[in-house]
This record gives structure tokens, C-alpha cells and sequence, in this order.
């Protein structure tokens, strides 16, 4: 993200003359379709780069996947005010509602719609599946930043998923592929995944950043105080978040460029369910925001966290129970190659409905409080 978007979302700067996007990021759907058409070239024409990327892997992860992911994560986190975190944790409208939509709808619909799209295909149904389960922890951080939602609540949103993700992923991906279709006389495939490798791929995608850009501003505030920190290290670190994730675009293309670019219907085919997914769970999300009256910034939090995957952890589940050239890892990939656009658009749609449903400019200072 750009200096003057960093600057736009610095709190306590007078609300009298909000900012805009900038340049840059007004472009941020450009430099994402370029990232994502690098990585599909480079996975098929270079085929030793997506064989080396499978190679660096520890416990599961992808170490230069999990470098782009931490890089993209950080100095958004480090904008987190954490003494704010408790108004968000004495919000149980939001809490709940995150709960239920995240857990309950969220599983639910992508079951629907991968049985309804693809009863055929089982592999990549299996693959739509297990991305339902696997709830966003680590992108919605980037989308909620540019839509001017509550960072607070995204911290404290993405820690609960955390939790529940480790508690009930197994639990759910046994219900949802082996108990379920059993009641309702489905073909079956079951999913077989540790609560050791789930809370490796919370702790690298979460942990880490959460505690660095914790540390980040503890140390800056107290060393320097909070308007050096907010004015002159966080413009200094934040176009590293964009940087981040550009490249981490890139590298998950790459991965399997090849047999996207070699199956052009199957990913057609995979892309219808999952755009309907992701507009259906940000609708309701923002939707239900309003309704029970979380104000803009909130609203759209719950929004991105309810409509966002961590197609980290369902690709590498993917990989891990099926393998690498699995109709269920494709369809773990085609996940980003869908989200990221779809998201980045619902971004730009977010910013208008501040406006036209909330009656509020979501670059002003206060409305970016609950």
C-alpha cells in the first residue's frame, strides 16, 4: 500500500480533510492481474520454479509462500491500536454474528453450492469443500484496510477464527465430507487432517506477524511516542504490505500454473460456486452488520472475515491428504485465483455502500470508530 494510503487511515488526523486513494492503490487491481498472470506463466512455462516451490516446504508450509505472507501481514497488523482491543471483545453482536456466519453459514453454503455446481466431480468438489472450512486469517487483513474497516475488530476476528479453526476443522471437514452426504445418501470422501498442522499454519500465518507488529508498536510508542510511530514509521513500512502480497500472488500461481492453464473448463467450472460464495457471505455479512447496527467500519469487517478463506491452510490440506496433482489441491488453488479479484472488487464496492447505506465517508476519522 502506498505512503499516502497509509497516512489516510492514521487515527486522530483531522476529519475535516479526508484522503483518497492514492494512485497506486486506486491501481491495486492492475498490479494483482499482472501478479496473478506472472505466476500462471511462470507455471507453465517454467515448470522447475512450481517443482522447487513444492521442495521448500517445512512441516507442510512453503517457506517462501510463508515469507510472502508475513510480508504482506506485518505493517498492517503494526497498525492495530492494541489498547483498543477490549471495546472490540465487549462487542457480542459482533462477535456472535462473526461466530455464526463463519462456522455455521459459511461451511454450510460452500457445501450447497459445491454439490449443486459440481455433483460430477468429486475431487474438486471435496477441494470447494474443504475451502469453505478453512476461514480467512491471513488476506482479510489487506481487504479490511482498503475498505476502511475496524482494524481492532479485525485483529480480534481473525484471533477467534484462529481458535475455532484449529478446535473444529477436523470436526467439520469429517462432518461436512464423511457424516453429511452419508444422511443424505451422497458419495463420499473423507478428510483425514491433524489439529498439530492446523495450529502450525495459524501460528506462522497469525502468530508471527500478530506478535511482530505488537512488539512494533509497543516498542515504537514507547521509545519514540505514538505520532512518530503513527507518522513516520508506519508510512515507512506500509507499502511493504502490498509488495507482500504481490509476490505471494505470484508464488501461488506459480504452483500450479500449469494444470490451470491446462484445464481452463474444470477452473470455470470451480470459479462459478465460488464467486456466488464470496458475494453471497460479504452481503450477508455487511447486511447483517447494518441491521444490527455495527456502524460502516465494523460492518464491513464482518463482511470480508465472513466472505475471506485461508486458502493457505485448504491448499495445503489438499496437498497433504490427496497430493500435489489432485483434482482437490487444483481446486484449493483455483480458490485465490477467484477471491482475490472478487474481493478486491467487493473493496471498491464496500467504499460506495459507506456512502450509500451507511451515510458515512469511510475516510473520515470517526468512521472508522465503533
Amino acid at each position: 500500500m502506498s505512503n499516502q494510503h497509509v497516512e489516510s487511515h492514521v487515527a486522530d488526523l483531522a476529519p475535516s480533510s479526508p484522503k483518497r486513494l492514492s494512485t497506486l492503490d486506486r491501481w491495486l487491481p492492475l498490479w494483482i492481474g499482472l501478479a496473478m498472470a506472472a505466476g500462471l506463466l511462470l507455471g507453465r512455462f517454467v515448470p522447475a520454479l512450481s517443482a522447487l516451490l513444492s521442495d521448500l516446504e517445512v512441516a507442510g508450509i512453503s517457506v517462501p509462500i510463508g515469507i510472502g505472507l508475513l510480508v504482506m501481514m506485518y505493517p498492517v497488523l503494526a497498525k492495530v491500536r492494541y489498547d483498543r482491543i477490549a471495546a472490540v471483545t465487549g462487542d457480542r453482536r459482533l462477535l456472535i454474528s462473526s461466530l455464526v456466519l463463519n462456522w455455521l453459514i459459511g461451511p454450510a453454503v460452500m457445501f450447497a453450492l459445491a454439490w449443486s455446481f459440481l455433483p460430477d466431480l468429486p475431487e474438486y468438489r471435496t477441494g470447494l469443500i474443504i475451502v469453505g472450512l478453512a476461514r480467512c486469517i491471513a488476506m482479510v487483513v489487506i481487504w479490511n484496510d482498503l475498505a476502511c474497516g475496524d482494524r481492532e475488530a479485525t485483529a480480534v476476528l481473525v484471533a477467534m477464527n484462529s481458535v475455532f479453526q484449529v478446535l473444529a476443522f477436523s470436526v467439520l471437514g469429517w462432518f461436512y465430507l464423511t457424516v453429511l452426504p452419508g444422511w443424505l445418501s451422497l458419495d463420499s470422501q473423507g478428510l483425514e487432517i491433524s489439529a498439530w498442522q492446523i495450529a502450525l499454519n495459524v501460528l506462522v500465518f497469525l502468530g508471527l506477524p500478530l506478535a511482530a507488529g505488537f512488539a512494533s508498536r509497543w516498542i515504537g510508542e514507547k521509545r519514540r511516542g505514538r505520532v512518530w510511530y503513527e507518522e513516520s514509521f508506519l508510512p515507512a513500512i506500509g507499502p511493504w504490505a502490498l509488495y507482500g502480497l504481490l509476490f505471494t500472488i505470484t508464488l501461488l500461481f506459480a504452483l500450479q500454473g500449469e494444470a490451470i492453464t491446462s484445464n481452463p473448463l474444470d477452473v470455470v467450472r470451480i470459479a462459478v460456486p465460488l464467486v456466488i460464495y464470496f458475494g453471497l457471505m460479504w452481503f450477508a455479512g455487511l447486511l447483517l452488520g447494518k441491521t444490527i447496527g455495527l456502524g460502516y467500519a465494523r460492518s464491513t469487517t464482518l463482511a470480508f472475515t465472513a466472505a475471506g478463506n485461508n486458502f493457505e491452510l485448504a491448499i495445503a490440506v489438499a496437498i497433504g491428504t490427496f497430493g500435489a496433482a489432485s483434482g482437490q489441491a487444483l481446486a484449493g488453488v483455483v480458490g485465490p485465483l477467484i477471491e482475490v479479484p472478487v474481493l478486491v472488487g467487493l473493496v471498491y464496492v464496500s467504499l460506495w455502500a459507506a456512502r450509500a447505506w451507511f451515510r458515512t465517508d469511510p475516510y473520515a476519522t470517526e468512521s472508522r470508530k465503533p
